[in-house]
């Protein structure tokens, strides 16, 4: 018998005690964000590692000190809301934790809407069905456009949030970008 044994799951940065990939350990993850790892592509979904960490360290900068990452490598979705005519359109914005989303500029000329702001924080977990402080692209609610900022997409890896407060996510840049409803946009990030 030629049985193949996998080598064990490494981080490509930062200090984890423990990397798994998100496919064997659904239930630690999100209920949308599982549902689209079971749904999606298994050799895109392969490539999202799960790493445990503690949900106190949530938080960007902490994290990122607490677990040796480096913020050029952590990205950060945010929930914004679009009105145009009365009508409030939800989308994400994915852009590196070293840069700001532009909502003013580039979020608002990319869908078109006359005003656009970060969502309120319950409309932003009621909808999206992730904890704050937790929310992830991968996930999202399909009609959400997910703006992906083009140095996320050319990132080696990026690290983002599990749906959960505790936990986070790894997967290569351009598997961000390939997320459904994901649209590239140059200049996202200011």
């Amino acid at each position: 018998m030629n049985e193949q044994v996998e080598q064990p799951v490494r981080a490509p940065f930062g200090n984890f005690p423990q990397v798994r990939r998100a496919v064997d350990v659904m239930e630690e993850l999100a209920a949308p964000v599982a549902g689209l790892l079971d749904r999606w592509d298994a050799e895109a979904a392969r490539q999202v590692l799960y790493v445990d960490t503690d949900p106190e360290l949530a938080d960007t900068a902490v994290f990122c000190e607490a677990y040796d990452v480096p913020a050029g490598a952590s990205a950060n979705c945010v929930v914004v809301a679009a009105k145009r005519g009365g009508e409030t359109t939800l989308a994400a914005g994915l852009v590196l934790a070293t840069t700001r989303l532009d909502v003013n500029r580039a979020v608002r000329g990319h869908l078109g809407a006359r005003k656009a702001s970060f969502a309120p924080m319950d409309t932003a977990v009621g909808e999206s069905g992730m904890e704050y402080g937790g929310i992830t692209p991968v996930g999202l609610p399909a009609h959400w456009p997910l703006l992906v900022d083009a140095a996320v997409a050319a990132a080696p890896y990026v690290l983002v949030g599990s749906g959960r407060r505790r936990g986070k996510l790894i997967l290569p840049g351009a598997v961000a970008a390939a997320l459904p409803g994901a649209q590239v946009v140059e200049g996202l990030a200011g």
